[in-house]
């Protein structure tokens, strides 16, 4: 039974449950013939805190039968040879991954490429040459890449970037420092932001462009592995950039407009993560309902106590609002609508909402909902790290604010 009172396009929903049956048939199995390697934090990393070789073969076997199967570029836009749905089938799936794997089996994040990781219109205004040298192994899931935006004093303010591509024949220099760059321990690619014009750049009108990196480039270095929540390993690092030469072929878009790429790879990853908040916090709330309706307490049920089932209530009732705006933020942008005001909203209402029921969900379970075996910790810690990821919730309170005082008042 849906709780929409309007039906999805039929390519969505076919696009939804093919990847969902995917999931199902390469991911699942997957952990449970490697759950040593990938639900224990020992096998699933290195001493630096990157993932493990083991770990490293089982996601791009995942990418590249995704890849197989039609699923992991069928995002992409069809002028780079993907399936060209759009952001609401982008967004539909996610949210149906998140919701039925949780985030225990977390191979399903390399099901379908992600903005920032694999193929996506990130690259539509890539050179011809980059096009020929680096799109088929994107394409085959056999390799990756990611988006070196943020920088230590750069993060919400992404204008205040000081890396520099520095002009150096008919190419470029690029020296400066990333941070918070998911993926990039593993990653084949990075797309580099730098100053390319420091006037323009300070006064906000252009000056940044983006560079597509090969991370074995000389002067290209992983400085550390970002851990967080005391975990042994993870998958954000900071990047170190000294004197890396590119060539007129690595210049992704128009030299000094690559800010305009930035915040579109912003925008789908704030469709990602509205997803990722609704997926978790159905998945979360589905387990409370079953263990609150097993779960007996002084002679019945604890389902029947206000205490539990009010919070759950008002969990079931913000998770479906954070739903619809996502779905209606997503047809927005498919719609060719900006949906700034739109977008925002519905991606930090649901990363809000989606870490409240989480958390109302480890308090149901009590003492077992902090216990590893149900992944609600893992789910609490990944939404409260999306409070902040691609624009914290007070920045795009900031945005919505601004968009309303300019007269975007239509809600």
């Amino acid at each position: 039974m849906s709780a929409l009172g309007f039906a999805l396009p039929e390519d969505v929903l076919a696009a939804r449950d093919g990847i969902l049956a995917f999931v199902d048939h390469e991911v699942l199995p997957r952990h449970a013939r490697h759950a040593a390697v990938l639900d224990d934090p020992r096998g699933r990393y290195r001493e630096d805190g990157r993932y493990s070789d083991a770990a490293l073969a089982l996601i791009r076997e995942v990418r590249m039968a995704a890849a197989a199967a039609g699923y992991f570029q069928m995002c992409t836009p069809t002028s780079l040879g993907g399936g060209g749905l759009g952001h609401l089938a982008y967004f539909v799936a996610w949210e149906a991954m998140f919701r039925h794997c949780g985030p225990r089996h977390w191979l399903m994040l390399y099901a379908l490429s992600h903005w920032a990781f694999g193929p996506s219109r990130m690259l539509e205004k890539i050179t011809d040459e980059a096009r020929s040298r680096i799109m088929a192994g994107l394409m085959d899931g056999s390799r990756s890449m990611c988006f070196g935006l943020s920088e230590p004093n750069a993060g919400s303010d992404a204008a205040m970037i000081t890396t520099r591509a520095t002009a150096d024949g008919d190419g470029w220099r690029l020296s400066g420092r990333k941070i918070w760059t998911t993926n990039a321990p593993v990653a084949d690619y990075c797309v580099v932001f730098a100053v390319t014009d420091a006037e323009r750049a300070r006064a906000k009108q252009g000056g940044i462009s983006a560079f597509l990196v090969p991370t074995d480039a000389t002067g290209f270095r992983i400085e550390r592995v970002i851990r967080m929540f005391g975990h042994v390993g993870g998958d954000e690092a900071e990047i170190t950039l000294d004197d890396v030469a590119v060539a007129p072929w690595q210049l992704v878009g128009e030299l000094h407009e690559g800010f305009r790429a930035a915040l579109y790879g912003v925008s789908l990853g704030r469709v990602y993560n509205a997803a990722r908040g609704v997926g978790y916090g159905r998945w979360a709330l589905e387990r409370a309902l079953d263990y609150a309706a097993q779960r007996e307490a002084f002679g019945q049920a604890i389902a029947h106590y206000q205490g539990v089932s009010f919070p759950l209530a008002e969990a079931a009732t913000e998770l479906h609002a954070a739903h619809l705006m996502g779905l209606n933020a997503a047809l927005l942008l498919d719609q060719g609508e900006a949906a700034v005001k739109e977008l925002s909203m519905a991606k930090a209402y649901a990363v809000q909402v989606g870490f409240r029921a989480v958390d109302r969900a480890m308090q149901v379970h009590g003492a077992m909902g902090f216990t590893n075996e149900l992944g609600l910790t893992e789910a609490w810690h990944t939404l409260r790290v999306v409070n902040v990821a691609d624009g914290t919730n007070e920045i795009l309170n900031r945005t919505i604010a601004q968009r309303l005082f300019k007269g975007d008042t239509a809600l």
